[in-house]
């Protein structure tokens, strides 16, 4: 929601914080002003030469002929090039800004807390880092070089009107106290609408994300009417606000416009009495009134700033926002290359915020207290909302425990460097993610692109049973497997996961419903994939069926956030008690996508 604050901030305090990443173009800087001052000085030279044509140039033999088009030829000349030169200068200083500002905008999406995730949804995030930053920087650039060529404009036309006649002069400085006047009054609007226009773009955005994503389930409801009404309901508000702002900023225009008028009609009146009473040359007449004239192009610019700078600066601001975003914790220092895969997990409770401020939030651990040895295979059975996945997710730090601690080969995770703590765990689940890159840019993710090994990345696919299909592919590894590798099937995408995990050689793996929705014959090869990677290493493994918990050399029943039961597959069926429920009823009642 807007601010009903931001706008008492001054707009040069809020330019302010853009400076960072600006400072690296100063030369631009320097540049853009040296030509705004140029072009804005050679402003009064036309009235100027006006005076001198209209008081000697009719005079025969006081000014040569060839005087008037190289003079007129040299000013607009000069007016040209300073113009030229602030335009390209002050662009180059935005494009280098808006890159700075880019990388650590993405910087920091990489490294923010992941509760940023499920605070702004993805068509959220990808819109202010692509197009709300690029349409700002833009929209402020523009209207930096018109504020900056126009104020001196002004000034410098107001310094020439003094000098020819200084009485006159002060009535057209009576327009400035009501033109501040309007902007203040109108920008004030102009940000609010502004602010309040992009939650609304964010909210349709997230509409069309929704029915791209969930285009198959909308059409097999025929829910696409419902769908169009939300649609309908949402863009009619930002047509409204869109409305609204044109009405603030189109009703600029007039005002000044009315006030220019206003103060120009009182001059000609005034500069015609004094003509007839003091004898002023035609010459300096027609310069003051051209002056004047001048004068209402700038005054009008100026008049109308303040919407591209509030549109820009409200634009670049949300950039700023995700920047100053809390990141990860990442104060520990311990670092290894390979872990032995050791887990201890001593009373660890997690609590996820609640939504309603009244009510405290139900933990989804509750004092989990359990002991994973190197190279043991580790089933976690339990009903949906049971807290498996909450579990291995506070492995890799992807989640911070209310209470208690995890120690990796007796080292608390907070004490290990995060990125050494993430190079020890590999990880499979039913949600398969796939970058629009390269198979081999897929398997060996994390390695720089000129390092990849080739033959580890082709022997990963193999031993995921990919190897055949690595043989049709039209370029081998390096053939592109497209949007989240949707051409796949969804047994390709899971060994393709699986052969990720086996480039990557981590100690510790985590299975997450990683055969779950598959075909027999897809299982049986997921299967045999998943025996060659568990091989040697500590194995975590969430599922619900037999055929992957039979094998574990132990498992452990959660219920309601806490250790029930554990103990071999035989073992805990001969206790009759909860993994003996859900074994006679074949783990049906189970829902992976309950399971938080």
């Amino acid at each position: 929601m807007p601010d009903d604050h931001a706008p008492q901030v001054t707009i040069l305090q809020r330019l302010r914080r853009f400076w960072p990443y600006f400072r690296q173009a100063r030369t631009g800087i320097v540049l853009a002003i040296a030509g705004t001052l140029v072009g804005a000085l050679s402003e009064p030279m036309i009235p100027a030469l006006l005076k001198s044509l209209l008081d000697r140039g009719f005079t025969e033999g006081q000014i040569p002929l060839w005087m008037v088009p190289a003079a007129l030829m040299g000013l607009f000349g000069i007016r040209g090039l300073a113009g030229f030169v602030a335009q390209y200068s002050l662009s180059y200083t935005a494009s280098m800004g808006l890159l700075n500002l880019r990388r650590a905008m993405f910087e920091r999406l990489s490294s923010s807390d992941l509760t940023l995730f499920s605070r702004q949804s993805a068509s959220k995030l990808s819109n202010t880092l692509v197009y709300e930053v690029q349409t700002g920087s833009t929209t402020l650039v523009n209207a930096m070089l018109t504020l900056a060529k126009d104020s001196l404009t002004l000034v410098a036309l107001m310094g020439y009107l003094m000098y020819l006649n200084w009485r006159l002069t002060l009535i057209v400085l009576l327009l400035f106290p009501g033109l501040v006047l309007i902007m203040r009054v109108l920008s004030r609007r102009l940000y609010k609408l502004t602010r309040s226009s992009q939650q609304a773009t964010d909210e349709l955005a997230y509409v069309v994300e929704e029915n791209a994503l969930a285009h198959r389930m909308i059409r097999l409801h025929g829910a696409q009417a419902q769908q169009a009404r939300r649609f309908e309901k949402l863009s009619v508000a930002l047509r409204r606000l869109a409305l609204k702002s044109t009405i603030a900023q189109a009703a600029m225009t007039p005002l000044t416009q009315m006030l220019a008028a206003a103060a120009l009609s009182a001059v000609i009146a005034i500069a015609l009495w004094q003509s007839s009473t003091s004898g002023v040359t035609v010459g300096n007449f027609v310069a003051f009134v051209t002056a004047m004239l001048m004068l209402i192009a700038p005054v009008r610019h100026l008049a109308e700033i303040a919407g591209p700078i509030t549109r820009g600066l409200a634009a670049l601001e949300r950039g700023l926002e995700l920047i100053e975003e809390s990141s990860e914790q990442t104060s520990g220092t311990h670092a290894v290359d390979r872990a032995q895969g050791d887990l201890l997990i001593e009373n660890l409770w997690l609590r996820y915020p609640s939504r309603e401020s009244d009510l405290e939030p139900r933990p989804a651990l509750r004092g989990v207290t359990l002991q994973v040895h190197q190279g043991e295979v580790l089933a976690l059975v339990g009903p949906s909302g049971s807290g498996k996945t909450t579990l291995v997710n506070l492995l890799p730090r992807f989640l911070e425990p209310t209470e208690g601690r995890i120690l990796l080969d007796g080292v608390p995770l907070p004490d290990w460097q995060l990125g050494s703590l993430r190079r020890q765990f590999a990880m499979v689940s039913q949600d398969v993610v796939m970058l629009n890159d390269s198979l081999a840019a897929n398997v060996a993710l994390g390695a720089n692109d000129e390092v990849i090994d080739e033959a580890r990345v082709l022997a990963a696919l193999r031993s995921a049973n990919l190897g055949d299909l690595v043989e049709r592919l039209p370029q081998g590894i390096h053939t592109g497997v497209g949007h989240n590798a949707t051409e796949l099937s969804g047994g390709q995408r899971q060994r393709l996961a699986i052969a990720r995990a086996i480039y990557k050689d981590a100690p510790i793996l985590i299975l997450d419903e990683a055969t779950s929705a598959l075909d027999n014959e897809s299982e049986r090869l997921v299967q045999d994939a998943l025996a060659r990677l568990m091989a040697g290493r500590t194995t975590l493994v969430i599922a619900h069926r037999l055929s992957t918990i039979e094998h574990a050399d132990r498992v452990v029943v959660l219920a309601d956030g806490q250790v029930a039961e554990q103990g071999t597959h035989a073992q805990l069926l001969q206790q009759g008690g909860i993994y003996a429920r859900l074994h006679a009823q074949g783990f049906r009642s189970e829902d992976p996508a309950e399971e938080r």
